[in-house]
């Protein structure tokens, strides 16, 4: 219907009416091929759009935590959060009030915030794509788990670098770190500065790195944080991280040990994506509300679903990584948030399976199921970032 109006608009300015029988009369019949033909590319166009935008998103059900075939999990009193210490399912909440630990202190020393930009022209790993603004894509009618994306193309970006190096650091020593997804993370450094003054964790740097641009299926944001493959961990290594040593006068440690990931949404998928193809460089992983769902695109048939896959098939039938992660997902979390219906876009199904496999599997690990949060919820992470950060970092040094 909205194609049809935008279709009659054009046609009237353009200067043409119906004649009342199914025929059009043009003002001037040596127009008339030129404008028709017009009309018609209007048309299509105006169609296609409106097939490929994406579809409003549902309000998410309430999930339970008890809910059969959820892991079993100990439910703390409300206001609670989880032991740093302790592997394992928590359930928090319904409140959520900010850790004291988000809250600048006066005497806790600051550290320095140091930004810069850089710009797809320089990259020779990620030189840019988008996917034009109000289209979305097309479930392939042979396979539900592949979405057709037509409207993807190169474009430039520049990303935003933002990097916290702590006032105890100690020019020419070799620094433990963090590198986060979607920065800069401002909520992070403030956490930082409080944990690192109380010798919960260690003097460590953040780098919080922007995406490229766009988010999800064709855009430069879900080529770098879902598909399926170590290529923005090398992105970091090669791109930014020497950059990081060069622009902010610090020296980054190579010990894998020293080195953890975080992210939100499909930020957090990226995090583990990071450790787990190469866990030679990246040992601890921190996410809120892990995309470990069906976004990868294009596809790839070593992994054709996605992020799905750690869960149903890499870390089952994997040998066990040197990997320690953190993970949380909210009670209303996304389901199906887009046009695809392939069985493997529920947030809280794939972070319950996510828990389930890494106790299978004997890994490190701490899950906390959230009550009254949302995807990527605020308010959660200002209650429970403090306590993840000290359960990522356990088992590392921490200067006294």
């Amino acid at each position: 219907m909205i194609a049809l109006r935008a279709w009659r608009k054009s046609r009237a300015e353009a200067g043409c009416c119906d004649s009342g029988k199914g025929v059009t009369v043009y003002q001037s019949n040596s127009i008339m091929l030129k404008i028709g033909l017009g009309v018609v590319a209007q048309f299509l166009a105006a169609s296609l759009a409106i097939a490929q935008a994406p579809p409003a998103r549902p309000a998410p059900p309430t999930r339970d935590p008890h809910t059969p075939g959820y892991v079993k999990a100990r439910e703390l009193p409300d206001g609670s959060v989880p032991p740093a210490t302790a592997d394992g399912n928590f359930i928090v909440g319904p409140t959520h009030r900010p850790a004291a630990e988000m809250t600048v202190h006066d005497g806790v020393p600051r550290g320095a915030v140091m930004e810069f930009t850089m710009s797809s022209a320089d990259s020779k790993i990620y030189p840019g794509i988008a996917r034009d603004a109000g289209t979305f894509g097309t479930p392939d009618p042979t396979d539900p788990a592949k979405l057709v994306v037509t409207t993807s193309h190169p474009a430039p970006y520049t990303r935003h670098i933002a990097v916290y190096v702590p006032k105890q650091y100690v020019p020419g020593n070799a620094a433990p770190f963090i590198v986060g997804a979607d920065g800069p993370d401002r909520l992070l450094f403030t956490a930082l500065d409080n944990l690192i003054a109380e010798h919960r964790v260690p003097v460590l740097i953040a780098i919080s790195i922007g995406n490229g641009g766009g988010d999800a299926q064709g855009s430069e944001r879900g080529l770098e944080y879902d598909t399926m493959s170590g290529l923005y961990a090398e992105f970091v290594e090669k791109e930014v991280l020497p950059l990081v040593e060069q622009k902010c006068n610090v020296k980054l440690t190579k010990d894998p040990n020293g080195r953890a990931t975080m992210g939100t949404s499909s930020g957090g998928s990226c995090a583990l994506s990071m450790a787990w193809y190469h866990p030679e460089l990246y040992h601890r992983v921190l996410t809120f509300s892990g995309t470990y769902v069906n976004q990868q695109w294009p596809s790839n048939p070593e992994t054709p679903h996605g992020a799905w896959e750690y869960h149903e098939k890499l870390i089952p039938h994997s040998p066990r990584k040197p990997i320690r992660i953190w993970l949380e997902v909210g009670d209303t979390d996304l389901l199906n948030p887009n046009a695809m219906r392939d069985g493997m876009h529920d947030w809280v199904a794939a972070n319950e399976n996510m828990a389930k496999v890494l106790a299978a599997r004997h890994y490190h690990y701490q899950f906390v199921f959230v009550r009254n949060a949302k995807h990527g919820d605020r308010p959660t992470k200002q209650e429970l970032l403090p306590e993840a950060l000290e359960y990522v970092w356990q088992g590392y040094p921490i200067g006294k």
